[in-house]
């Protein structure tokens, strides 16, 4: 089989690897039902929105957009892009109609993003699922945008992804990756970048097998502090044969083992088929009578599912991390920690 080759940048030869468009046509049919945004092109248009929390420094604002522009876009803001009310980037009507008016513009390709943060969730109700069913487009950012994949995807089916929010690191590896996977259409192999820095034996980046196996499955997830608060709610995924991916930041590991017993308690856990655990950034047991460490409340929590699963993956609060489609089909190895688009995820 033709195999296009990549080589822009070395820390991403072991990131992703692309298979011919024909191959990935023989796969659709992997995932039924599943509504995909067009590709992008450079000279499109695309929209950058603050859906959660508000920019601190307003100059962040600016480099979102620069950024915009050096991946060769046309750039359009949202009528409440820097707004602020609180804690939020504005008044939830405000913050909500600004996503439903980029959907419904059809000068708009993709929604970017500008920030996570808090106050997503409170937008669930007023999003306009039909519009935004009817103009498919690419939908990008992370940590409490977790609210917004999962909402919109459980609502109509939209592949969304889960990646670097506008006023994140756009660093080589993830500008790269955006590249390929946005304009390429590659078939990503997602395997984390090796980092040997100064040492014999690498330390960083490292991926570690709680259960091996494989196990194929539509990708569903995010930030499990968004994904657990969900809970009860209309606006949840259908966990059953899924492949659960999860990241957190500045979570104490007594409230990831809470939050696992949620997941494990309203019975998603038990009916996923992998999980791919990635970073969780800082997250410290802090002061007091100690703690479980996160590997021993992912053993308790993960191991006896008896699914693949693995943890390390560069998912979540890092500089660098993958651009991961919440919705689309994968195939995962937790022996090897690695997982692979099995179709396509734009159209």
């Amino acid at each position: 089989m033709h195999r296009r080759q990549f080589l822009s940048h070395a820390a991403l030869a072991a990131l992703a690897s692309t298979l011919p468009l024909g191959a990935l046509a023989q796969a659709q049919a992997a995932s039924p039902g599943a509504l995909l945004a067009p590709a992008l092109r450079p000279g499109d248009t695309v929209g950058l929105i603050s859906p959660s929390s508000p920019v601190d420094e307003p100059f962040d604002l600016e480099l979102a957009q620069e950024v915009m522009r050096a991946l060769g876009f046309q750039v359009k803001t949202g009528a409440h892009f820097a707004g602020r009310r609180g804690h939020l980037a504005g008044a939830d009507a405000e913050r909500a109609g600004d996503l439903n008016a980029m959907f419904a513009d059809p000068q708009v390709r993709a929604v970017i993003c500008v920030r996570g943060g808090s106050g997503a969730a409170r937008l669930l109700p007023l999003l306009d699922y039909d519009t935004i069913a009817r103009n498919p487009k690419v939908l990008l950012g992370y940590s409490d945008i977790t609210a917004l994949h999962s909402a919109i995807h459980a609502r109509t089916g939209l592949v969304t992804f889960h990646g670097p929010n506008g006023t994140g690191s756009w660093n080589r590896f993830n500008a790269d990756q955006f590249r390929r996977l946005f304009f390429a259409r590659e078939a990503m192999v997602y395997r984390n970048a090796v980092d040997d820095a100064d040492e014999l034996v690498p330390r960083r980046n490292r991926t570690t097998t709680i259960t091996g196996g494989r196990a194929q499955g539509v990708l569903v997830g995010g930030n499990l502090t968004v994904l657990s608060a969900l809970a009860g709610s209309p606006y949840l995924p259908d966990f059953d044969g899924k492949i659960l991916f999860l990241e957190d930041v500045e979570e104490a590991p007594y409230r990831i083992d809470r939050m696992l017993s949620t997941l494990k308690l309203m019975g998603a856990l038990g009916r996923i088929a992998g999980l791919i655990f990635g970073q969780c950034t800082d997250c410290d047991p802090g002061p007091g009578y100690g703690s479980l460490t996160l590997a021993q409340i992912l053993e308790d929590h993960v191991r006896p599912l008896g699914i693949p699963a693995y943890r390390g993956a560069m998912i979540g609060h890092v500089r660098e991390q993958f651009i991961v489609p919440v919705g689309g089909r994968v195939e995962l190895d937790a022996d090897e920690g690695v997982f692979r688009l099995l179709g396509p995820v734009l159209a």
